[in-house]
C-alpha cells in the first residue's frame, strides 16, 4: 500500500469516475449562474448567501435522481438553516468593534461545528462533517454589514432551488434517466449513530480549539479570518487511518500554498467582475474533478475559490492571502493534533477491551 505522506501520493491524481465531468458542470454553473444574475441586476451585495446556497450541488454526488434529490433537498434545507442563524447572530448577538464578538463568533461557530456534524452523519449526506458548514455560518457571521433577511434568503432559496433543479436536469435525457423507483436509504445501526456522536466531539474540539488559538494570535500576527483555522482544523478528521488523516492536514498547508499562487496572479490580473465570476464556475468545476482523485491538487482550485468569493464583498487584498496562509496553517496543525489524540485514545480503549 502506497503511503499517503510521500511526493508521489501529494502529486499523484488517483482513478476518476465517467460521472465527475457532469458532476463539475452542475457544480460549475450552480455557482456561475446565479452570481451571474446579481451581477447583471447589481446585487452583489447578496453574493456569499448565493455562494453557500450553491454548496447544496456540492452534495449531488448521487447517481441516482431521486436519491440525488433527497440528498440536496437535505443539504440546502441545512444550509438554509445556518445562513439563517448566522444572519440572525450577526444582526442581533455579534459587535465586531469588540474584542467580545470576535469570541462570539468562534463560540457560535464551533456550535455549528458540532451540530451540523451530527445532522449530515444523521442525514447520511456525503461528504460527511461540518467543513461547508463552519464556514458558511462563520463567514457571515463575520460580514460587518449584512443585506436585509428577506432579500439574503430569497437569494439563497434561489441558488438552493436551482441547484436541485440542475441535479435532475439528467431526466430529460432517456438515456441518463434513473428512474424513481429503488434508492431508499438504510436505517443507521446504534453503532453508526454511536460513531457519529463520537465524531462530532472531534469536530467540537478541533473547531474551538483552532479558532481560539486563532483568535488570540491575531494581534500578534496582524491576522483577520480566524475562522479559517477553524474551517482547517477540521480537515484531518476525515481519513481511514491516522496516516491518512495527517496526509490530509498536510495537503491542505501545501495546496493552500500552491492556490496562493493563483490567487495572488488575480490581484495583479485584477479583473472585471464578470471574468471573476466565470473563474469561480471554473474554479468550483475544477474542485469537484480533483476533490475525489488527490486532495492537494484540489485545494489548488478552492483556495482561489474561497479567496475571491469573500474578495466579492471585501475587495481584493494581499492581506487575504496573508490571512489564509498563517491561519490554515494554525488549524492544520491543530487538526492533526486532535485527530491523532483521537487514534491515541481508540487505540486505548480497544486495548482495554482486549484486556478485558
Amino acid at each position: 500500500m502506497d503511503n499517503p505522506l510521500t511526493l508521489r501520493q501529494l502529486l499523484t491524481l488517483g482513478p476518476g469516475d465517467d460521472k465527475d465531468p457532469w458532476i463539475g458542470v452542475r457544480c460549475g454553473l450552480g455557482v456561475f449562474l446565479p452570481l451571474a444574475v446579481l451581477l447583471a441586476t447589481d446585487r452583489l451585495d447578496l453574493a456569499i448567501f448565493a455562494i453557500f446556497g450553491a454548496f447544496t450541488n456540492i452534495f449531488g454526488r448521487v447517481p441516482a435522481h431521486r436519491a440525488r434529490l433527497r440528498a440536496q433537498s437535505r443539504a440546502g434545507a441545512l444550509f438554509l438553516a445556518v445562513m439563517a442563524a448566522s444572519w440572525t447572530a450577526n444582526h442581533f448577538l455579534i459587535d465586531h468593534d469588540t474584542a467580545a464578538g470576535g469570541w462570539m463568533v468562534v463560540l457560535l461557530t464551533t456550535v455549528v461545528a458540532w451540530a451540523c456534524s451530527l445532522a449530515t452523519g444523521f442525514l447520511q449526506l456525503r461528504p460527511a462533517g461540518s467543513l461547508f458548514h463552519i464556514f458558511c455560518f462563520a463567514a457571515i457571521a463575520s460580514i460587518p454589514t449584512v443585506p436585509g433577511f428577506g432579500v439574503s434568503m430569497l437569494a439563497a432559496v434561489g441558488t438552493i432551488v436551482l441547484g436541485i433543479g440542475i441535479g435532475q436536469l439528467g431526466q430529460i435525457a432517456p438515456s441518463r434517466r434513473t428512474g424513481w423507483s429503488g434508492s431508499s436509504q438504510r436505517p443507521l445501526t446504534p453503532a453508526v449513530r454511536t460513531a457519529i456522536r463520537i465524531e462530532s466531539v472531534g469536530y467540537l474540539l478541533a473547531a474551538g480549539l483552532a479558532g481560539s488559538v486563532a483568535l488570540l494570535a491575531s494581534g500578534v500576527l496582524s491576522t483577520g479570518h480566524p475562522y479559517w483555522a477553524m474551517v482547517a482544523a477540521v480537515v484531518p478528521l476525515v481519513g481511514h487511518t491516522t496516516r491518512h488523516r495527517i496526509a490530509r492536514g498536510l495537503h491542505r498547508v501545501l495546496g493552500t500554498i500552491a492556490g496562493l499562487g493563483v490567487m495572488a496572479l488575480i490581484i495583479v490580473v485584477n479583473p472585471n467582475p464578470w471574468a471573476i465570476i466565470l473563474f469561480l464556475g471554473f474554479a468550483q468545476f475544477g474542485a469537484e474533478m480533483l476533490i475525489t482523485r488527490n486532495y492537494f491538487w484540489a485545494q489548488v482550485c478552492v483556495t482561489p475559490l474561497a479567496l475571491v468569493g469573500t474578495a466579492l464583498m471585501a475587495g481584493m487584498s494581499t492581506q487575504l492571502l496573508y490571512d489564509r496562509m498563517l491561519e490554515t496553517v494554525i488549524g492544520s496543525v491543530i487538526g492533526v493534533a486532535v485527530a491523532l489524540a483521537g487514534s491515541a485514545l481508540r487505540r486505548r480503549m480497544q486495548a482495554g477491551d482486549t484486556a478485558g
